[in-house]
């Protein structure tokens, strides 16, 4: 049997064919109308829904000196533009009445650029409908951007208006240049750091961007925070702001008074080798001194007589000589292995024999290379080995982009036992100062090292890593080595550093106030030519401690010039005593009854007025007052009244008068004076000074609101 019909299957499914033909002609037609016709409407739709990641800017951490106060913080600067592709009709209509007020406005605030050209620039924004116009092309402050934001149309939404910014974190350091080149720079435009703690610990300042997802419905933006930023932390440094002023000021002093080209001096505290204070300063072409780079970590140079100290050291503790050992230092002018060593004084008949301790003392170089040469010149490896032993060739590791360590040449020899890297005179010249490079921080902690009875530390310039009121991460003292030498040998070159300074060459680093201890130097440098030809160029230094017989600080002084006079004593010695006695003078204290003698008055002098007040500072300083007057916070304040002296205690008296009546003010100061005439309707005029001693509105009469008051004050 047959079910398929042919007749009435083929009519139904022509009809199908043509309604499904006719459906996807109007689909197609549907979609070709939507991307033509209604493209800009379906455009700005999909704008209204439009999602974003936007990355959230951590706040950057401050850098704080070792009593908390800011070095270098960050506050908030903005870009400022307008989209002139927002707002629609109403936007453009207050666009045209306004923009000559807006330019006007931006004049006043930018005075640099006139109103016709901020109308001009403007003008071509909005021609262009340019979405991120700069109105002002640099950075502006907080403060300047609340201004901008008060113009027509400007304090409007952005959304409405068009005027937006974009934040940045401005770094800004309180103090100014003060220890600009330790505590570091940033490169503004894109907020990175560029050298000193800024970098050595950016990661910590810098804190963790977050993320956010920004929808935008209806013109407003719904931001949805899927990462949070993690602010950067504080790194509290070792640096004392008072004694890094003092220490900056000292030395720019005798660099101007000298002319000198480059100058470096550091503090550090003796059992912490915290840093306190560091200074670099260089010499600009336009005769300015300014922290161009860190010198004191960086430079490698030859030290000079400062380095003396530590091949005497060497000497003593392999037990070569003793310090009752003496050596013929001549004329002044001595052969050493084909060359002539020389004495500062070689022109006045050089010091003839020495002792040992003179030989520092005098900083003979002829002493001290003679000295080494004759026991060490067959074998300079011990000497070199025994310099080592010091730890001034430690590697400091000091938290500084560019820092270098020392570098102490050891001798070395090929198969056949030759040196291959030195020469007889080597040795003669290392022991005084010269064949080495050492950067200045590396000689204080060496000298720092004998102030600490022969404990080196490493140099510390942050002390620990705050957020808010927790500590993160703490640095600890590190010992670089527990001995520098024997016990003996330390006692004895404590004891001839000391006679240096009262004895010796380094008088002018001394103080009358305390024992200073330490090692002048003064070196000839290289300069382009060599050190024959050209300009002379000196290394003077002073390297020391202080006070000497408990050393509380570390200093080295070193300061680079070209041409004569130069003197390590003289010159860097002078910036070593003040700062010195400028430490010790901020670190001193006395006690109050140091200060009392048979006519001391204990007793401050205490005006008529406001007895209340009198009681509370009285009180607050320990000294006693009657308690029959009454008087308390409870019953109002001023209370006034009277004061008398009765041996080492005050006596207060109160009185009172009617609010219209003329009060007693004699013997008042002249601002309770004032404020109580004042107070009741009289217009006060003063003459001189301290109490009042007569007044001309007559005591106890009604007064009359508006009239004169002249009060006498002696």
């Amino acid at each position: 049997m047959n079910y398929f019909d042919n007749h009435k299957i083929m009519p139904r499914y022509f009809a199908i064919a043509i309604v499904m033909s006719i459906l996807g002609v109007a689909t197609i037609g549907k979609a070709f109308y939507i991307m033509t016709a209604k493209k800009s409407y379906w455009m700005q739709v999909a704008d209204r829904l439009k999602k974003d990641s936007i990355s959230i800017k951590p706040v950057r951490g401050n850098i704080l000196s070792c009593d908390g106060q800011l070095m270098a913080s960050s506050i908030p600067e903005y870009k400022i533009y307008m989209d002139f592709d927002v707002g629609g009709i109403k936007r453009d209509s207050i666009w045209k009445s306004k923009v000559d007020s807006i330019s006007i406005g931006l004049n006043r605030i930018f005075p640099e650029k006139s109103v016709a050209d901020f109308k001009k620039d403007l003008c071509e924004g909005q021609k262009q409908h340019n979405k991120n116009w700069p109105i002002w092309p640099r950075r502006i402050d907080y403060d300047t951007y609340t201004e901008v934001k008060k113009l027509p149309l400007l304090n409007m939404p952005a959304y409405k208006g068009g005027f937006h910014c974009e934040p940045f974190n401005s770094r800004k350091r309180p103090f100014g240049t003060l220890a600009q080149r330790t505590v570091g720079d940033m490169y503004g435009e894109i907020d990175s750091a560029r050298c000193g703690l800024e970098l050595s610990y950016n990661q910590i300042l810098r804190g963790y961007s977050g993320l956010s997802r920004r929808r935008k419905v209806m013109n407003k933006f719904l931001s949805i925070v899927d990462k949070p930023p993690m602010d950067g932390a504080d790194i509290v440094t070792t640096i004392d702001v008072s004694m890094q002023d003092l220490t900056e000021r000292a030395l720019l002093d005798e660099l101007k008074e000298i002319n000198g080209k480059v100058g470096v001096a550091i503090l550090m505290e003796v059992q912490t080798g915290d840093v306190k204070a560091i200074v670099n300063m260089t010499k600009c072409k336009d005769g300015e001194y300014r922290e161009i780079k860190n010198n004191a970590v960086s430079d490698l140079m030859e030290p000079g007589s400062v380095f003396k100290t530590a091949s005497i050291m060497v000497a003593l503790d392999d037990g070569v000589v003793d310090t009752m050992y003496t050596v013929d230092t001549g004329g002044g002018v001595w052969p050493m292995h084909g060359r002539l060593m020389k004495d500062h004084n070689w022109r006045r008949g050089g010091y003839q024999v020495l002792t040992l301790p003179w030989t520092l003392k005098y900083s003979s170089n002829i002493g001290v290379s003679r000295i080494i040469d004759d026991h060490y010149g067959k074998n300079p490896e011990k000497f070199v080995e025994g310099i080592y032993r010091t730890g001034l060739a430690s590697d400091l590791k000091t938290p500084f982009i560019g820092s270098t360590k020392p570098r102490i040449r050891f001798p070395k020899k090929n198969k056949r036992g030759e040196y291959t890297n030195w020469s007889k005179t080597a040795l003669p010249w290392m022991s005084i100062g010269y064949e080495t490079q050492i950067p200045p921080i590396s000689t204080l902690t060496f000298y720092n090292a004998i102030a600490n009875n022969g404990r080196m530390v490493r140099p510390r310039f942050v002390n620990k890593v705050v957020k808010g009121d927790e500590v993160i991460k703490e640095f600890p003292v590190e010992v670089i080595k527990p001995h520098i030498c024997k016990e003996k040998t330390l006692h004895e070159i404590q004891r001839i550093l000391e006679e240096v300074v009262s004895e010796g060459l380094g008088k002018r680093a001394g103080s009358k106030a305390f024992k200073v201890a330490g090692k002048t130097g003064t070196a000839q440098i290289a300069g382009k030519n060599g050190y024959k030809f050209g300009e002379v160029n000196y290394l003077l230094s002073f390297a020391g401690y202080f006070p000497a017989e408990n050393p509380k600080y570390s200093c080295i002084v070193c300061i680079q010039k070209t041409g004569l006079p130069a003197s390590g004593g003289t010159m860097s010695g002078a910036v070593f005593h003040v700062i010195a006695e400028g430490v010790m003078a901020r670190n001193l204290k006395r006690n109050v009854s140091d200060a009392r003698d048979s006519i001391s008055i204990l007793v401050p002098d205490v005006k008529n007025g406001n007895i209340l007040a009198a009681d509370y500072v009285l009180n607050d300083l320990g000294i006693k007052t009657n308690t029959n007057w009454g008087g308390s916070y409870e019953d109002g304040n001023p209370i006034w009244g009277k004061t008398a002296h009765n041996n080492n205690s005050v006596i207060l008296q109160r009185q009172e008068t009617k609010s219209n009546i003329t009060p007693d003010v004699t013997g008042m100061g002249a601002r309770d004076a004032v404020f109580i005439l004042e107070s009741r309707g009289l217009k006060v005029t003063l003459n001189g000074r301290g109490k009042v001693i007569s007044q001309s509105y007559p005591l106890g009469k009604v007064i009359i609101k508006g009239s004169r008051c002249h009060l006498e004050l002696k």
